[in-house]
């Protein structure tokens, strides 16, 4: 009698949570659909996705044993997930990236730089982070190359002036200049910079910082405009990765921990809502075949995500392999660096180079513009 309230319990027990988890899941199929800027909460839907899948996975496992007939639940869900895991997962044949690109393609380099900071603790590594950043990108021989938190001096200093690592072999650039430093000595942002002429270049800010950005490249006969950006993050401090590890080790400030990290996570989905829907409408108005780079700042599976991708090819689901991680702190989830491009393009190749210069991995990409 004991044996089988205790089976019962612990059947509707496990049957409760399963109802949970498929909720949480059907919610964040439906993230591509709600603007979080109105509706942040789906933002926590579409980061929290690739965990309710791999519960979902296990509990149909999991039932299929116990009791098959209960299985049907997370397996009828999960289907309603295929549009995540789409791009969420890429399934290409894993090749070697060829060094030596066909000349007809456009090599294109797309990086977080972390402002030059490099990861080592080391003074004279630190010191030298700038040049081995720049060295790592140009031994790649990109023709363009799209970076996030660059900075460099206002006044041309030999040992801050970051913009002349580049120019000797990409004469062509614009910068944004979304942040004055040290009363206006230094300048960061995102910036483009190219081997071949640009004809025209703009910027779109955003509220209350950072902006769009745009280049169009001269490419023989044939223009192409080329997008950067750098999304709002969650701006985390010290003390917020403080409060992460509350939660881990259920401090007993875990609660307020959580409530200040949900509160600042809210703020960032709305603001970085509003910033996709800009960069969308950007995208839709562009004259030439175009690339958007960028770190948007958020995963695959998210609004922003499927907003400015809409239609267009991802170079990383197009040639890479696997759930293709791009920042290298927190979860082993976060591809949120994008070379998109739109459907005037092939994608020839994809790589992603890790030189443990940043806390971004650096993306690589050879697309050839169809005639």
């Amino acid at each position: 009698m004991a044996k089988n309230v205790f089976r019962k319990t612990a059947s509707f027990f496990f049957i409760t949570i399963n109802i949970i988890v498929a909720l949480f899941y059907l919610m964040g199929c439906a993230t591509p659909f709600f603007d979080v800027s109105i509706h942040p909460v789906f933002g926590f839907f579409g980061l929290m996705f690739p965990y309710l899948f791999l519960i979902l996975t296990f509990s149909f496992f999991g039932w299929l044993v116990l009791k098959p007939k209960l299985a049907l639940l997370p397996l009828i869900v999960l289907l309603f997930g295929w549009k995540q895991l789409g791009v969420l997962f890429a399934f290409n044949i894993k090749e070697g990236f060829t060094a030596e690109k066909n000349k007809n393609d456009i090599r294109i380099v797309d990086w977080n730089i972390r402002s030059f900071n490099g990861l080592s603790s080391n003074k004279n590594a630190k010191k030298h982070a700038r040049e081995d950043i720049a060295a790592t990108i140009l031994r790649l021989h990109p023709d363009i190359i799209c970076l996030q938190e660059f900075n460099t001096s206002a006044f041309f200093l030999a040992e801050t002036d970051n913009i002349s690592l580049f120019t000797q072999t990409h004469p062509y650039y614009y910068f944004s200049k979304d942040y004055q430093r040290k009363k206006g000595a230094y300048y960061s942002g995102c910036i483009i910079f190219s081997k071949y002429p640009l004809i025209d270049s703009g910027q779109v800010k955003y509220k209350p910082a950072e902006s769009l950005i745009f280049a169009d490249a001269l490419i023989g006969s044939d223009t192409i405009r080329v997008f950067n950006t750098h999304l709002q993050s969650f701006k985390f401090k010290k003390e917020d990765y403080d409060d992460i590890d509350k939660i881990k080790e259920q401090d007993e400030d875990a609660l307020l921990a959580s409530k200040n990290l949900f509160q600042k996570m809210r703020v960032a989905f709305k603001k970085r809502g509003t910033q996709a829907n800009i960069v969308k409408e950007q995208l839709s108005k562009s004259p030439y075949a175009s690339v958007i780079c960028g770190d948007f700042n958020d995963v695959p599976t998210s609004y922003t995500y499927f907003q400015i991708k809409n239609n267009w090819q991802d170079a990383f689901l197009q040639k890479g392999f696997g759930i293709g991680r791009s920042f290298l702190t927190l979860a082993s989830t976060l591809r949120i660096d994008y070379i998109l491009a739109d459907n005037n393009f092939t994608i020839s190749q994809f790589d992603m180079v890790d030189e443990d210069l940043s806390d971004h991995i650096l993306l690589l990409s050879d697309l050839h513009l169809k005639k």
